[in-house]
């Protein structure tokens, strides 16, 4: 390595801070806060950026939060966001409980987002230490990752971006990340161009005609058609999509009635579609909008049709991803970077950020072992807090290094 990239933040740099980070992390996730409740969180992040010579701007796009940090003349200027909400999940810690154990029934941080709102910090606190950057930039603790702009709202990112984020705050670049259980702690994933999946939801409601279960020819029975329905959606990717492309129709929920010997009025389903490509994600809808209506018809139902676009497809620039890629190189060394990351089929509001400038959306190890993302017995590594400050931190000079 040679003596300019010496100067930039290395791993041993954050080791004096992994108890603040640790105790940070542990309390978040005792406290956590659902979608647009984020408040505490969002008042503890910015007091700690206030004590830090940070300044803030808080309830950017509702409890979102932006740091904002000049050092020197330097004309660029970039941004790095992190995600503060959890889940409406019941955590289920391991045998012994953790002491850092959700104090919030039904709420969790079970995607961890308690730890890319502590590594973030990290990064801050030791920023604003060195100021070894000229150039501005630009925090952003993002509220309502979760939210997927479901029900006809929007999700955290579109309601900073529609609260001016990138007029009040320019930026050249915006990077995020996120952890990933069952890949080495510590290490690094990066893929440019599509990278996360586009995420839409659509909810079928089947009217049939209630009736005795003993005389099922006097009804229309949509549990019936329901359940043929789950296995004739999976034509759709099988037979219509090609095969070089990914595409998922999961079925999530089926309802239907209340009582064994009583066919009901009504059975729904609610399901989850996955897609890469404008192309694809248009004709999963138009498909999945074609056979629901024709095979429901075929039982002799009808049926009502919820379709919800979600999330876009997180698009990876490709200098800025090679940058991101070339600074974890520096900073872990090259055996612990995954390049080409595979594309990952879960989905991120981050993409709406790239569709406004140009970044890079990547993934950090969580461990090997453990329980995956959304999952009641999830955790986040603390062993990768200092790693992940470590990186922003150093992103951030090599990105406002003088030229």
């Amino acid at each position: 390595m040679n003596d300019r990239l010496r100067c930039f933040c290395q791993l041993a740099d954050l080791d004096g801070a992994a108890g603040f980070l640790a105790s940070t992390r542990q309390h978040l996730h005792r406290h956590p806060e659902l979608s647009f409740e984020e408040a505490e969180t969002a008042a503890l992040v910015a007091g700690h950026l206030g004590e830090w010579g940070w300044q803030v701007t808080r309830d950017v796009g509702g409890h979102g939060v932006v740091a904002t940090l000049k050092v020197g003349d330097g004309p660029r200027s970039v941004a790095v966001r992190a995600d503060m909400d959890a889940l409406p999940i019941t955590e289920i810690a391991d045998a012994g409980g953790r002491p850092w154990q959700s104090r919030r029934a039904g709420v969790m941080h079970a995607c961890g987002h308690d730890g890319h709102t502590t590594m973030l910090l990290g990064a801050a606190q030791q920023l604003a230490a060195t100021r070894n950057f000229s150039g501005t930039v630009h925090l952003v603790f993002q509220p309502a990752e979760e939210s997927n702009g479901g029900s006809g709202g929007k999700s955290g990112a579109q309601r900073m971006i529609d609260d001016g984020l990138f007029e009040r705050f320019p930026c050249d670049a915006i990077f995020g990340l996120h952890n990933t259980p069952g890949v080495a702690a510590g290490h690094f994933g990066f893929g440019s161009g599509p990278f996360m999946s586009a995420s839409d939801t659509a909810r079928v409601t089947i009217h049939g005609k209630g009736g005795h279960a003993a005389r099922p020819h006097q009804a229309v029975d949509p549990v019936l058609i329901a359940g043929s329905l789950v296995v004739a959606l999976q034509s759709i990717v099988a037979r219509n999509i090609d095969p070089r492309q990914t595409a998922i129709i999961t079925i999530g929920a089926i309802h239907a009635g209340s009582a064994p010997n009583v066919i009901p009025d009504e059975a729904t389903l609610a399901m989850s579609i996955r897609s890469f490509t404008p192309e694809v994600r248009e004709l999963l809808e138009q498909r999945i909008r074609a056979l629901v209506t024709a095979h429901v018809a075929g039982y002799g139902g009808t049926v009502d049709i919820d379709y919800e676009r979600g999330y876009p497809v997180v698009v990876n620039s490709e200098a800025e991803t090679q940058f991101a890629r070339q600074v974890a190189e520096e900073l872990v060394g090259p055996e612990r970077v995954i390049a080409p990351f595979p594309p990952v089929t879960g989905s991120e509001d981050f993409a709406y950020y790239l569709l406004h400038k140009p970044g890079c959306f990547f993934r950090l190890g969580n461990g090997e072992e453990g329980a995956m993302l959304h999952n009641p017995r999830y955790d986040f590594n603390d062993a990768i807090l200092t790693t992940g400050a470590a990186f922003w931190t150093r992103l951030v000079e090599r990105y406002l290094a003088p030229a």
